[in-house]
């Protein structure tokens, strides 16, 4: 690997997310990538959730096939499901993996959620809020008697799966000011992407610090996503990245997220060169506030910069 770690982050955790999507079979790859992961170094592996394969169910197989290799979701949208099938699958999930599952939960975006549900995008962070009231009572307790305004729960008999006990953690995809108070109050970090350092210490970790605090909570998570990529041709796959990032700019809490981080395109804050650069934007991240950083779309540049990206964070993650 050319070039080696400006230094190891032994405070905090560096995971991936893993994309196989294009594969011939999106699981057997995923397990593939996994165990790829967790030679590397890499303390944790991260599905997004689309239309596609069934992330909880993903993380746990590969939680399962890979010992020691924490799984997360991140992040399924709170508008698609409900929290009595969300808390089965996570607890599954954590039942599956024995205590390394990590749920992530996301408001979705009204395009996404109006043209593929036929559900009215409306008061979105009500709907989180309820979701994630239901949810921490089910996950804790394996029952839930709430009755909100947009939500109902009850488990007339018991939601509880053995093996799940010590709960989920839940973290949410969260960046705006209402939906980082949510988050303080009532989940255990946040997931944010398309943060950068800026916008991560100024905006976003004191204001989910506050509300964490204010509501009695132990200090939030920060697991910070970062689109990036060890790489020379730094170029051509920031035009790739460019290309690939586009669709945020047009959803308002990722485009402010993007302003508020000093950028103007999505891609700006998707960091790419060698190894000397890529380590000291994770060091930003960690000085900006972030428990945990997890790259993305370490594949736009195809294996062997992969390769070497992992083996990059691999060393970080110490």
């Amino acid at each position: 690997m050319p070039g080696r770690a400006a230094g190891v982050f032994t405070d905090m955790t560096v995971g991936v997310a893993l994309n196989a999507s294009e594969a011939e079979n999106q699981v057997d790859t995923a397990v593939q990538l996994a165990h790829e992961a967790a030679v590397s170094g890499l303390r944790s592996a991260w599905f997004g959730q689309t239309f596609g394969a069934d992330s909880p169910q993903l993380a746990a197989i590969v939680g399962r096939e890979v010992p020691g290799l924490h799984v997360g979701t991140s992040a399924i949208p709170v508008f698609s499901r409900h929290p009595l099938l969300v808390s089965s699958q996570a607890q599954t999930a954590q039942a599956a993996t024995h205590g390394r599952y990590h749920l992530g939960l996301a408001l979705g975006t009204k395009l996404l959620t109006e043209s593929g549900f036929g559900i009215p995008f409306e008061r979105p962070i009500a709907r989180l809020r309820e979701f994630l009231t239901a949810l921490r009572q089910l996950t804790q307790s394996g029952t839930a008697d709430f009755h909100g305004e947009l939500l109902t729960a009850v488990t007339p008999i018991p939601a509880r799966v053995p093996g799940a006990e010590g709960g989920v953690p839940l973290l949410v995809a969260a960046m705006g000011p209402q939906a980082l108070r949510a988050s303080g109050e009532l989940a255990d970090g946040i997931l944010p992407y398309l943060a950068g350092p800026r916008a991560l210490s100024e905006h976003i970790v004191p204001a989910l610090t506050a509300a964490a605090e204010a509501a009695g909570r132990p200090a939030p998570r920060i697991v910070a996503l970062v689109p990036g990529v060890v790489t020379d041709d730094v170029d051509a796959v920031r035009a790739k990245a460019t290309e690939q990032l586009a669709f945020y700019e047009q959803i308002p809490s990722y485009a402010r997220a993007i302003e508020l981080s000093g950028g103007r395109r999505a891609s700006d804050l998707a960091v790419i060169g060698d190894e000397k650069t890529v380590a000291a934007e994770v060091r930003r991240y960690r000085d900006a506030g972030a428990t945990e950083v997890v790259f993305s779309g370490t594949e736009i540049a195809g294996d062997a910069d992969r390769r070497r990206t992992w083996a990059l964070l691999g060393e970080l993650a110490g």
